[in-house]
Parts: structure tokens; sequence; C-alpha cells
């Protein structure tokens, strides 16, 4: 592997900016809008549930998965800029088929499903602002979809929707409003509880699982290579090696979209655990259920926010979970693949892409409650991603493919705790579960 690099485009690129302020929000990029997408439908719907049920008890998940997110994204970023490839591609040139094809259908699978979910949910927000059935807004919203990352651009769908994400900060808000128990939001915060029966422990999975998510590990290699390729670097040999400013700059980068994640999720459980638990109703089957917790805040427009937040999030998600399924895809089977390249020029990409999204929209007339949906999406992520971390954390620690850029100590433990815990929690759930 060659380390030995030219300082990078986008390191020299940030140098020439002499206001600090302009230079880190240019280090911003690829990190930051997985940090976005990892708020999901899926996510909000596993957190409004986890509040609702359980209360203050799983507050403490939001500063303990902070850096465990942020070392294995980190991990992923890392191995797209030492390699110039995504992790499919790495996979491919240096374990045997045996390790391959297994990780890359997980993934698909594992993004088919949450992307049907996220669909649901944006029907759902839509729903919330107009009496129209879910079920027959979910063909349109999916077409719609699929004919922007086709025919458009991801970047536009970015642009234009991410603003809407902005909705979920009135969970702040509204946490503040409902006057919530301090002395137990501070105890279900830094003291952390645990529980062996079925309802904690699918709590834990799921937002391990819509925290840690087996689509966010792809997405972020590649990420980092369309990075590169757009700044010019079109050929393999370009874009292989890294230095440690920029590994610095990608740290900044995944550590700020990780933390405002978090922020989120944080925020969401003390709001539904201040409203719709200390409320008795502990049961979110709809939108609109986990609309309530919005009310201290905004009355009745807590139903308008709700939908903004479950359209935003979702229009940005589905395009990176069924585009990182079709990313591995490719890469596996030597195909052209990019978001940026015309449908004459890799037909295969987005064939896959498209494939992924109508099965994804099937989902959704299989009669499962929308949010009941959301959560057990990221509950089967849960069970997906520890056997790929575990592939991460191998790739990440060999020399033959990182050279120098290995894992150091203090990665190397936060990327192999996450993946013991992940693996622990799995099995908590398969032994405990029904107890």
């Amino acid at each position: 592997m060659n380390n030995k690099t030219p300082k990078g485009i986008r390191e020299k690129g940030l140098e020439r900016e002499p206001n600090p302020v302009k230079r880190f929000l240019k280090i911003l990029g690829p990190g930051l809008i997985t940090g976005a997408s990892d708020d999901d439908p899926s996510g909000i719907g596993t957190y409004a549930i986890a509040g609702a049920q359980l209360g203050y008890t799983t507050l403490w998940m939001a500063l303990f998965t902070f850096p465990l997110m942020a070392a294995v994204q980190f991990i992923c970023a890392k191995i797209g800029l030492v390699t110039g490839k995504g992790l499919a591609g790495v996979l491919k040139n240096n374990y045997p088929r045996s390790i391959l094809y297994p990780a890359v259908l997980g993934v698909l699978v594992a993004n088919t499903i949450n992307a049907g979910a996220d669909i649901g949910a944006i029907a759902a927000g839509v729903n919330l602002l107009v009496p129209i059935p879910i079920n027959i807004l979910i063909v349109p919203i999916g077409l719609f979809l699929l004919i922007l990352q086709i025919w458009g651009s991801y970047r536009l769908i970015a642009n234009i929707f991410k603003w809407l994400t902005l909705s979920l900060f009135a969970y702040i808000g509204s946490s503040f409003f409902a006057e919530p128990d301090w002395h137990q939001v501070l105890r279900g915060t830094l003291m952390p509880s645990f529980r062996f029966d079925g309802t904690f422990l699918a709590t834990v999975v799921a937002i391990l699982g819509t925290t840690i998510s087996p689509y966010l590990f792809f997405w972020q290699t590649n990420q980092e290579v369309e990075e590169a390729i757009s700044h010019g670097q079109k050929h393999l040999w370009q874009r292989q090696g890294t230095t440690h400013t920029e590994l610095r700059y990608a740290a900044w980068d995944v550590s700020t979209g990780m933390f405002f994640s978090n922020v989120v999720m944080y925020f969401i459980i003390l709001a539904t655990a201040a409203t719709l638990h200390q409320a008795g109703k502990t049961t979110i089957e709809t939108a609109a259920d986990a609309a309530v917790a919005l009310r201290p805040l905004a009355g009745n427009a807590a139903y308008i926010l709700m939908a903004l937040g479950l359209i935003g999030t979702g229009l940005l998600a589905v395009p990176i979970l069924t585009t990182s399924g079709a990313y591995a895809v490719c890469e596996t089977f030597g195909w052209q693949w990019g978001l940026d390249k015309k449908l004459s020029r890799a037909k295969h990409f987005y064939f896959v892409l498209g494939g992924s999204t109508v099965v994804a929209l099937f989902i959704n007339f299989l009669g499962i409650k929308p949010m009941y949906a959301l959560f057990w999406t990221a509950v089967i992520n849960g069970f997906l991603a520890p056997p790929l971390l575990l592939i991460i954390m191998l790739v990440a620690n060999n020399k033959a493919i990182m050279g120098k850029r290995v894992n150091g100590l203090g990665i190397n433990l936060l990327g192999w705790m996450t993946s013991a815990i992940m693996f622990a929690a799995a099995i908590a759930l398969i032994t405990w579960g029904k107890a």
C-alpha cells in the first residue's frame, strides 16, 4: 500500500482557508451526512418507543454509544481514504468469497428492509399533513425517490431536504417545556441500568442497531471515494494512501456527525419519556402517537413538526440505504457505480438500486404497523451489524491493506469493544428475550 501519497486535494484546499470557522465547515462532508442519515425514521421510531416504554432508563445509551459510533465510522472512513476503494472492493481483493458474499448479501437485505420501513414512515409523515391513506402514498413516494436518484442527484436531494431534519431539534425544546423530573433524567443519563427482560433487551439491540447500522459502514467508505473522485482523483492510484492531517479532518467530520445524531437521539427519548411515558401511554403505533411528545412545545403544530421530521430524514436516508447496497453489489462484481454517473454508464448500479427500492415498496404491504416496522428494522440491524464489524476490524488491522495506517491502540479498543457489546446484546436477546 502506498502511504507516501502527496498532500490530498481536500487538505490543500482547507489549508488555503484562513478563517477557522469556514475551514471547520469545509471539513464537514461524508461524516456529517452519515450522522444526519443515522437519525432516519427507523431511529426516530426506535428512540420514541424507547422513551414511551421505558421512560428515562435508556438515556445513558446516548452517551455510551457516541464514542462507539464515532470510532466505527472513523475506521470506515479511514479504510476508504487509505485504499481508495469502498468496503466491498477491499473485501473482494483481499478476502475469500466466503466472507465477501455473506457480507454483501447481509447489507443488501438489511438496507432493503430498512428502506421499506423508512418509505412507510415518509408516507406516515405525509399522512399527518394531508388525509391520504398511507398505502396509497407508498408507490408514488418510492417512484419519486427512484427518479431523483437515477435522473437527478443525491446532492440535490440532500440540499433540498436536509433543512426539514432541523424540525427534529424541536424535541429539545419540547423536553424542557414538558417539565420532566430532572432528578430522574440525571439518574437515567449518568447511572446506566440494565434488565434481562424481552422489552428492555429488544430496545437495547434496536438502539445499537439503529445507531451503528450496517448501511453506514459501506456508505462511509464509498462516500470517501466519491468525495475524492469529485476532487479530480478519478484513478485508483491517485486515491490510494492518505495523510495524518486528512485522517484528522475525517475524525472531526465523523465525530461532528455522530455528536449531532446522538443529541437528537437523547432528546427524542427524553421528550417521549416526559410526555407519553409519564401519561401512561407506553405504546406507540403511529406517527401521530409519536407526535404527542412535541405538544408541550408546539401544541397542535406538533403533527406538522413530526411530519417534517419523518419526511426530511426519510428522503435523506432511503437513497443512502439503497445506494450503499448497490455500491456493495457493484464493487463485488466489478461493475461501474456512482451517483454522479449517468444511467447509460452504470446500468447495473441503477438496476440494483431500483430493484432494492421496488422490493422495499412491497414490504409496506405486509400489514406491519409503521412504528413497529421501524423498531424491528433496528433490531434486525442489531443482529446483522456485529459480524460486519468483525470483518471491518480485521480489515483495519491488516497491514497488507492499510500499511502504516492500521488501527492504533485507542481506536482498536473502541472498535473491538463495539463488536463485543453488539454481539453480547444480540446473544442476550436470544437467550433471555422470552424469559
